[in-house]
């Protein structure tokens, strides 16, 4: 096999179970896609069927792109003939699903899953950072944690990785143990459970039930890393005891959590952490507000230490840590009346982590106002309205000035709240993008925050060209 190559020609024959089309065996490639808008030359495409396109239709575009070969179904093979180098299986997401599946195989890496309600994307990031710091390390990119992101992401993994970080999600019971069985870590972290995805289930212990699938898949001898505040932890353990987990490590404000958290301490921008982590105490910069994300960094500590990394070493990589886009990304911008700070919250939204950006957004003390704008939070099922109007505590006891609101269960928030915090509100979030824009003052710290669907990324989106992007806040 050619070093250079990801995959060999003849490999993926194999692997695949394929048969070629369209001229010879490809030479292999360099990458693995499933887009063709972020498609490199040399990758390998797969013409994945969604649920609202289906990738044999974008397969030609990839081969003018430069793609080395296209996977694709025999049902479609008769309109795709000559359009290039083609491999011809029977179900395109099953062969991915075996392209990954021999990528884990064949792999020698330290490898870490995460999962959790709530920070499962940032701690993915911040192991990524760390472990970097003394090997070549693959991840996870973006959110790439379901059914085809898991095997995609294990397929695009180089043979010579010392170390691999895999986030995997779930909406319904049953989602996580296929995927942990793929990927194998030996370490399986759960930042925590909240009430996120409640049309799938009745209870949040049956959350935490899905979520602690995560161990079904741990490799023998295997850690599981569980957050010791939360109600359901010794569920949880339950779950990691039953598994092949040698040890059962917790991270928390808990006294008797492995990896304990003493202080926090705001410093522009990012915060002082002390804790003590296995017996040792440390003093560390996270390059990131939030005593969430300082909770959540015990939890790559001690990752990081399981996997054999000196825990200063691991500790000091965390002061270059930043938030993932659309999850605390902090940003300056020029209002018209001068300079504010932008807390981008935009990719997703639960009770539990809208109550954690209330408390970030509490913690800036210095703004002349703190503005929320908010969107709905999907999928919370029946009490969706009451777990809304929930909110407004939060809002309260952290001080936050004003608020705008889209989205019909966010009215029901916004009509709680007393009126002098009510900025607007309107059905749709592309309806409060100019009213926003035009309140912001000098001073203010905007922190913009929904469920994906909500579709509040576009606000965020047009701030940052509206009001030119200087530098990054307060690193």
């Amino acid at each position: 096999m050619n070093a250079n190559l990801l995959w060999s020609g003849f490999n993926l024959v194999s692997v695949l179970d394929a048969r070629v089309s369209g001229g010879a065996v490809p030479a292999g490639a360099d990458g693995v896609s499933i887009d063709t808008r972020t498609l490199q030359p040399g990758d390998l495409f797969f013409s994945i069927i969604g649920e609202n396109s289906d990738g044999h239709d974008f397969a030609a575009a990839a081969l003018q792109k430069g793609a080395a070969a296209a996977v694709v179904d025999e049902s479609h093979i008769e309109r795709l003939k000559g359009i290039g180098p083609l491999y011809v299986v029977r179900d395109t997401l099953r062969a991915l699903e075996a392209l990954g599946v021999a990528s884990r195989a064949r792999s020698l890496a330290g490898i870490v899953a995460v999962t959790g309600s709530v920070g499962k994307t940032s701690t993915k990031e911040a192991l990524r950072l760390v472990l970097s710091t003394v090997g070549k390390t693959h991840a996870s990119a973006a959110s790439y944690n379901n059914h085809w992101g898991v095997p995609l992401t294990l397929a695009r993994m180089p043979a010579d990785a010392r170390y691999g970080v895999f986030e995997i999600g779930m909406n319904h019971p049953g989602e996580i143990t296929p995927l942990v069985s793929m990927v194998r870590p030996q370490v399986a972290i759960i930042t925590t459970v909240a009430p996120v995805h409640l049309e799938a289930f009745d209870s949040v212990d049956q959350i935490a039930d899905a979520k602690g699938e995560i161990f079904s898949g741990l490799a023998p001898k295997g850690v599981a890393i569980i957050h010791r505040d939360i109600p359901q932890y010794e569920r949880l353990r339950d779950h990691a005891r039953n598994s092949a987990a040698a040890q059962v490590l917790s991270f928390g404000e808990h006294e008797g959590a492995d990896a304990r958290l003493e202080r926090a301490e705001l410093v522009a921008g990012a915060q002082i952490v002390s804790a003590w982590i296995l017996g040792t105490q440390l003093r560390y910069r996270l390059g990131a507000p939030g005593r969430h994300m300082a909770l959540n960094s015990l939890s790559v500590l001690l990752g990081a230490r399981a996997l054999g990394m000196d825990l200063t070493e691991a500790a000091r990589a965390l002061a270059k840590f930043e938030p993932p886009t659309g999850r605390g990304q902090r940003l300056k911008l020029m209002a018209p009346s001068g300079v504010f700070t932008l807390i981008d919250e935009s990719y997703n939204a639960n009770p539990a982590s809208m109550r954690a950006a209330f408390a970030l957004l509490g913690e800036e003390i210095h703004a002349k106002r703190r503005i929320a704008v908010l969107g709905d939070m999907l999928e919370l099922g029946p009490d969706s309205s009451n777990l809304h109007r929930g909110l407004a505590d939060a809002i309260e006891t952290n001080k936050v000035d004003a608020v705008f609101a889209s989205g019909p269960m966010m009215k029901h928030l916004y009509d709680d709240l007393p009126a002098n915090l009510r900025g607007a509100w309107t059905e749709k979030s592309a309806d409060l993008s100019e009213t926003v824009a035009s309140a912001i003052k000098a001073g203010d710290v905007v922190m913009v925050k929904g469920s994906n669907g909500s579709r509040m990324g576009p606000i965020v989106a047009m701030l940052k060209e509206r009001y030119a992007l200087s530098t990054p806040a307060d690193k």
